[in-house]
């Protein structure tokens, strides 16, 4: 296995994993994937990854902004994907530490993740990297009609 820069040309592949994603609805409140165009240009350009195994892409991470005030641009927010036939294999953690090692490289100081309490791998993935629970926010949106709750996690960088 090989971890690769997410470029233009993964796009395919990412974008069937993220909606694998969306289809067990314990991954995002997004309903839709986004096109190439808008998602390239709502991520940070750098932390952005495809882990690959003979040419096949099983798992992605990006981060993206929390805010565009100048104060807030060392904070984003995670996204880490992996398929689901990949599961349980480790690949989330390479992924994670991957994106944790280069958004330290390039200025990010607070990473930043929402996610469902129903998660369970995801929170433990966040956990096994140092991210610590901050919160939570109750029926903060509606998924099919129902009121889903998230908790909030963040990873302070060790470089401060």
């Amino acid at each position: 296995m090989e971890i690769e820069k997410l470029e233009k040309k993964h796009w395919p592949e990412v974008a069937e994993i993220y909606q694998a994603g969306i289809d067990t609805k314990n991954a995002t409140f997004r309903t839709q994937i986004p096109s190439w165009k808008n998602w390239n240009t709502s991520h940070h350009q750098h932390s952005r990854f495809v882990v690959v195994e003979n040419r096949i892409v099983l798992g992605w991470c990006a981060i993206s902004l929390v805010s565009n005030r100048k104060e807030y641009n060392g904070v984003a927010e995670v996204s880490v994907y992996v398929s689901l036939n990949s599961l349980g294999k480790g690949l989330g953690s390479l992924l994670m530490r991957s994106l944790i090692k280069s958004s330290e490289e390039n200025g990010i100081w607070t990473l930043y993740s929402s996610l469902f309490p129903e998660n369970k791998s995801s929170i433990n993935l966040h956990l096994k990297n140092s991210f610590r629970c901050i919160g939570k926010r109750e029926k903060i949106a509606q998924q099919d009609g129902i009121w889903r709750d998230t908790v909030l996690f963040e990873r302070r960088s060790k470089m401060l």
